[in-house]
C-alpha cells in the first residue's frame, strides 16, 4: 500500500488544478493512501475528493501576519505533528515554490518536485530529493498530472477526471447564471459595460444572473451592475463550501480567469471563461466538456462571443 501526500497549498485555481492528481493516483494504485496539504479556507474542497483520506490544513499567509504570536507557533507545531505522523512513500510538491518546498521538508518521506528550470521558484528544487524536468509550456493540468507520474512510475492518458461532486440539490425556482467578475488582478478583469450587456441578453433569455463577492471593490463592483440590471442577485459574503453549491446548481457560470471559474467547470456546469490578461493556453479551463474558454491577453472577448459559447453548449 503506497502512502502519497500531495503539496499543493494554494491558491483556489491551482488547487483545482491538482484535482486530477488525485484520481490519476488511485486509479493506478487502488489502494494507495493519499494525504494532501492545502491552505485551510480551501480544505472543504480537497475534502470532496473520495480519493483523499486526510486533509492538512497549513495557514502560512495568516502564520506570517502573525509570527510572533504564541498561537501561531503552538498551530505550527500541531501542523508539523500531523505531517510527520506517517512515513511516506513519496511526496510530491506540485507548487513549486520555496514556501511549498519548506513544508513538503517538514514531512517525512521521499520528496519530488519540478527541476530548477522548470519550478516556478528554481530555489525550490534544492529542498527536494528527486527533481522532474516538466516543461512549464504546457498547462498547469497535465505539468501536475506528468510530475505525479513521473514520481511514482505511472503514464497518464488524455482523460481528466477531478473526481468531485456535490449531492444535487433542490433545482432553483427559475435557471440562473453565475457571473464570476472578480479578479486579484486588475489585467484579468472584463469590462463592466460586458457584464451588464451580457447580463440583459440573458435575462431576455431567461436566466437569472446572481453576481457573488469576495472583497469590498468586488461587493460594490456586483451592485453598481446588479443596479444597471435591475433584478440581478448580489447574495451577501459566503464560504467556499456554499459558493461550491451555488456553482453547482447553476445552468451555467461565466467568469474571469479566477478559482471559482475553474472550479464551476471541475463540478461540470457550462462555463464561458473569459480571458483578458492571461493565456487559456497556461490556465485555462481544461479537460471539461463543457467549457469554452474565450480571449486572451490583450484580446478580450465580447459580450456576444460570450452568449454564442453558452449557445453551443446547450445553455439556451
Amino acid at each position: 500500500m503506497k502512502k502519497i501526500l500531495l503539496v499543493k497549498t494554494s491558491s483556489l485555481g491551482d488547487v483545482v488544478h491538482n484535482l486530477p492528481v488525485a484520481t490519476d493516483i488511485r486509479r493506478h494504485f487502488p489502494d494507495a493512501r493519499i494525504d494532501w496539504v492545502v491552505e485551510e479556507p480551501y480544505a472543504p474542497l480537497v475534502a470532496l475528493h473520495p480519493a483523499v483520506r486526510r486533509v492538512i490544513p497549513v495557514a502560512l499567509r495568516r502564520w506570517r501576519r502573525r509570527l510572533l504570536g504564541g498561537a501561531t507557533w503552538k498551530e505550527i507545531g500541531e501542523f508539523r505533528r500531523l505531517s510527520q505522523t506517517e512515513t511516506y512513500d513519496a511526496i510530491i510538491d506540485t507548487q513549486g515554490l520555496v514556501k511549498s518546498a519548506f513544508v513538503a521538508r517538514a514531512a517525512r518521506g521521499r520528496r519530488h518536485g519540478f527541476d530548477a528550470g522548470t519550478a516556478r521558484e528554481p530555489l525550490a528544487a534544492r529542498f527536494y530529493d528527486v527533481t522532474h524536468h516538466i516543461a512549464r509550456t504546457q498547462h498547469a493540468v497535465p505539468r501536475n498530472r506528468l510530475l505525479a507520474a513521473a514520481a511514482l512510475g505511472y503514464r497518464i492518458d488524455d482523460a481528466v477526471d477531478y473526481g468531485i461532486g456535490l449531492r444535487k440539490a433542490e433545482p432553483a425556482a427559475k435557471p440562473y447564471c453565475v457571473l464570476l467578475h472578480g479578479s486579484s488582478r486588475r489585467d484579468k478583469l472584463w469590462a463592466e459595460a460586458g457584464w451588464i450587456e451580457l447580463g440583459r441578453q440573458l435575462a431576455a433569455r431567461g436566466l437569472d444572473r446572481v453576481l457573488p463577492w469576495g472583497s469590498e471593490e468586488e461587493r460594490l463592483r456586483s451592485e453598481r451592475v446588479a443596479r444597471e440590471l435591475g433584478d440581478a442577485s448580489v447574495p451577501p459574503l459566503e464560504p467556499l463550501g456554499r459558493l461550491a453549491a451555488l456553482l453547482a446548481g447553476a445552468a451555467a457560470v461565466v467568469g474571469v480567469d479566477t478559482g471559482l471559474t475553474h472550479l464551476a467547470a471541475a463540478l461540470g456546469r457550462p462555463v464561458a471563461a473569459i480571458y483578458c490578461g492571461t493565456d487559456p493556453r497556461l490556465t485555462g479551463v481544461c479537460g471539461v466538456r463543457r467549457a469554452i474558454n474565450l480571449g486572451g491577453p490583450g484580446v478580450p472577448p465580447s459580450p456576444e462571443e460570450v452568449l454564442r459559447a453558452l449557445e453551443a453548449m446547450g445553455v439556451f
